[in-house]
């Protein structure tokens, strides 16, 4: 190991005791040059120029296989989401095609200047069962369909040649509670280096010692000869600040045999680094460079973040010294109407979306994610709870066959090694409610140590959980396995509290409160468990399934219990599939039939296309106590109930409110913090309500001071359609994304919260309608077409741009109305 001194930095006082890196697919590949000027790393992103064909076609491997009648596609790609539903199919899955066989083929372009290098495939996610075949050989195969995995394909290609990569997608065998995607959903690259170079993922970087006026930056890079012979090998780490100044270097040299691995690493002192924190997601930069034989053979760059992480058993979660409660959501894989096909833009804006809700951190339940959302996490400054399986069965591909050893290793390897080094990346979930590992049948807790040991061996840095929802379970001591206690619902931890009170706790999952965006009916429920034959569930947030509880009941543990380091609600959107609580098995129980279950979950915050709903107020006005939030609902259209009553809620940061109805006051409420009812804690409620067409507003108040009010009005009949694009500008990549939202007006501008008209939706320009949706968990129109449903006045429009600039035209028609349109520049 070499420690010299460290290069000049800013004064920035700062305590650290981890740095990490990210390294996305597997890292950055540096602006850098051989001596005769060609790129020491080639990355080759496999998006275009793909054939797919669904079915046995056993033949297809061939390079000479004829794929001219197959349907051309871009990856990612989701085969099924495309549809159409299956008639009274698994509202479980979405109802949509997803299993089955799939077949994707394309060209390689290796040019001869890549003789010599080896060349990787690296894959993100295939979904499932991938079987991958260059030039008519089998290269490589994979399982579980939601971790990441590579293959040297060097010895199978033919540079400056023709070239033919297949690979194929078995779902047949795979299990899923929500709908899982198929085909080869997110990003695949092909990567050419030097016999001599830096392995996929092969950067770590850790700060094994801290004090307070600087931090050791540990980096081990592993380093791949690939040669016949042995190599000398030099490595070289820069550390560079986030102005982009080098603030520190070392290098170390070592003799790597021939066709081996070896793990070169430094430790280089960083002077008072700013530390990487959810209000400040600082991040540095690894520049590391690999010399043999006199010349430089590659370089790659490795962004990494300080921080500090500790879980207290009575004072929940520290980040950098300080109590960060995690306000944290629970998300699903999938993007609405682009099913799992990975869009960047699609994830960042689901981000941004939580993040304007006070979200602080994720879980990425019940899988892997794509590399590219640690990234996203690691610059907005979110915490995350990385999970990488649901159950250990066919939901992870684990089938009778499997070597659960071998599987694990290698899934779990795949896992850590490719996020390990993401600041954003707080705790490793090894799986959710697994009923025989809590219980420790058919040798549950000796998968549970494999899983968790193997977890420790690629990255010792942070803690380990298990995810539970067995209130009695922790007789049996799982828990003596991990670090942290993660618990599902309903105060079950009581009971593992009680029994080990020297572990921190939080809540992964909580409220599973149920609502569809814009629709409410009355009476109230009396029981959270009151649903109707409706087929929607109230928005007035007052529904939940047997298991769970409404998020009020959250809010009021959170404050009384001050070990509970936060919670993970379930869930932050809406998500296909898993539609409870009008879901096959629940069904019968309301007299209805398992066969109109519907296809999409009730469960989130936010709709399947993004439209926030009511709670997503509420949420707001808890976690982000400083920002003025005041949100009335329900609508005020309920021309049925004149003289009834029709219930009022005010969801605001304010402590008091008082409402009137065409000016009139209706009284003042306030929040009662010492109710036993949670519902009195968290909002404000006038129930009595007489109804009269007109305006409702209210006026909030903070301790006695006015912070804002909001209004609702009766609206007409609608007179036009308003679009709103939450982009005007995009990239001309072929995968970037505007979501034009369209919502019903009246004459006044007044939104009209129960049109449901048909739209038809023109995009011209270099660019394409990717997809619309409404936010209906009942909705079977497709989700590629060029038409959609207003649901409660509001649709979705996803336009995606092409590969060349220009301006875009996005038109909308509907029967009655004017056509309307809006402008997205494509750049």
């Amino acid at each position: 190991m070499v420690r010299p001194a460290p290069l000049p930095a800013p004064a920035l006082a700062a305590l650290a005791a981890l740095a990490l890196a990210l390294a996305p697919h597997p890292a950055r590949a540096q602006a850098a040059a051989g001596s005769d000027g060609s790129p020491l790393r080639s990355v080759v992103t496999l998006r275009d120029g793909w054939r797919f064909a669904r079915g046995d076609h056993g033949d297809a491997p061939r390079p000479d296989f004829d794929d001219g009648s197959w349907e051309a596609v871009t990856v990612p790609h989701d085969w099924a989401i495309a549809g159409p539903y299956i008639d009274g199919g698994d509202g479980s899955t979405a109802k949509l095609p997803w299993r089955g066989e799939g077949w994707y083929r394309r060209p390689l372009d290796v040019p001869a200047s890549w003789d010599g290098r080896r060349v990787y495939l690296l894959f993100d996610g295939v979904m499932a069962s991938p079987q991958v075949y260059v030039n008519g050989a089998l290269a490589g195969t994979w399982d579980y369909g939601y971790t990441s995995f590579f293959l040297d394909v060097t010895d199978h290609l033919e540079p400056g040649g023709d070239n033919v990569l297949v690979v194929r997608a078995d779902t047949r065998r795979h299990d899923s509670r929500w709908y899982p995607g198929a085909g080869i959903y997110r990003s695949v690259r092909m990567i050419a280096v030097d016999p001599v170079h830096v392995d996929v993922w092969g950067t770590y970087v850790t700060t094994p010692i801290v004090q307070p006026h600087y931090a050791d930056v540990r980096i081990r890079t592993t380093v791949r000869n690939a040669h016949a012979a042995p190599r000398v090998v030099t490595v070289r780490q820069t550390i560079v600040s986030p102005e982009g100044r080098p603030v520190g270097e070392a290098e170390t040299t070592d003799t790597l045999a021939a066709g081996s691995r070896g793990d070169l690493e430094v430790t280089i002192p960083l002077t008072a680094p700013r530390r990487w924190d959810v209000d400040d997601p600082t991040l540095y930069t690894v520049r590391t460079t690999v010399d043999a034989g006199g010349r430089s053979t590659d370089a790659v760059e490795t962004p990494f973040g300080v921080r500090t992480i500790r879980f207290d058993p009575d004072h929940g979660f520290w980040l950098n010294d300080r109590r960060v409660q995690l306000q944290g959501v629970n998300l699903h894989h999938d993007h609405g109407p682009l099913g799992a096909a990975f869009h960047p833009r699609a994830m960042r804006r689901k981000l941004e979306i939580m993040k304007s809700m006070g979200v602080n951190a994720i879980r990425t339940s019940h899988n892997a994610e794509a590399p590219e959302v640690l990234a996203m996490a690691d610059t907005l400054g979110l915490l995350v709870f990385n999970e990488v399986f649901d159950k250990y069965d066919a939901k992870a591909d684990i089938t009778p066959e499997t070597d659960f050893e071998e599987f694990a290793r290698r899934n779990i390897r795949s896992f850590v090694v490719r996020d390990r080094n993401h600041p954003s990346v707080f705790l490793w979930s090894v799986g959710n409610e697994i009923g025989d590992v809590q219980w420790n049948a058919a040798r549950g807790f000796q998968k549970l140590h494999t899983m968790v040991s193997y977890v420790r061996l690629f990255d010792p840095t942070r803690p380990v959980t298990l995810v539970n929802d067995n209130p009695d379970a922790p007789v049996e001591r799982a828990f003596d396995y991990y670090d942290v206690l993660a618990w599902n619902y309903s105060r079950r931890w009581d009971l593992a509290r009680r029994m080990e009170p020297n572990k921190g706790i939080l809540i992964s999952e909580s409220a599973s409160t149920l609502s569809t965006r814009g629709f409410y009916e009355l009476p109230l429920p009396e029981e959270p468990t009151a649903f109707t034959n409706s087929m929607q569930v109230s928005s007035y947030d007052l529904n939940a399934p047997w298991w769970a509880e409404v998020l009020d009941d959250d809010f009021k543990w959170l404050a009384e219990e001050p070990y509970l380091a936060g919670e993970f609600v379930w869930t932050g959107f809406d998500y296909l599939g898993e539609p409870t609580p009008y879901v096959e098995f629940m069904m019968p129980e309301m007299g209805l039939d398992p066969a109109e279950s519907s296809r999409s979950s009730y469960f989130g915050a936010v709709d399947l296309v993004g439209i926030p709903k009511d709670r997503y107020w509420l949420y707001r006005s808890q976690w982000l106590p400083d920002s003025t939030t005041v949100h009335i609902l329900p609508h005020w259209n309920w021309p049925e109930r004149v003289g009834m009553q029709v219930p009022v809620f005010v969801y605001t940061n304010g402590d008091c409110g008082e409402l009137f109805l065409n000016g009139e006051s209706q009284g003042v409420d306030c929040k009662d913090p010492t109710s036993e009812v949670s519902t009195e804690r968290s909002r404000l409620m006038w129930p009595e309500v007489v109804y009269e067409p007109g305006e409702l507003r209210v006026v909030a108040s903070k301790e006695g001071a006015v912070i804002g009010e909001a209004v609702v009005r009766t609206a007409g009949e609608t007179a036009e359609v308003r679009l709103s694009p939450d982009r005007a500008e995009i990239d001309a990549d072929g995968m970037d994304l505007s979501y034009v939202l369209v919502e019903a007006l009246d004459g006044d501008g007044t939104p009209q919260p129960l049109d449901g008209r048909r739209v038809w939706v023109e995009v011209e320009g270099p660019a394409s309608l990717a997809g619309v949706g409404n936010g209906n968990p009942r909705n079977f129109e497709p989700f590629q077409a060029d038409y959609v449903d207003l649901f409660y006045g509001k649709a979705m429009l996803i336009v995606k741009a092409g590969a060349e600039a220009g301006t875009v035209r996005v038109t909308v028609t509907a029967e009655g109305l004017e056509p309307v349109a809006a402008t997205i520049r494509v750049r």
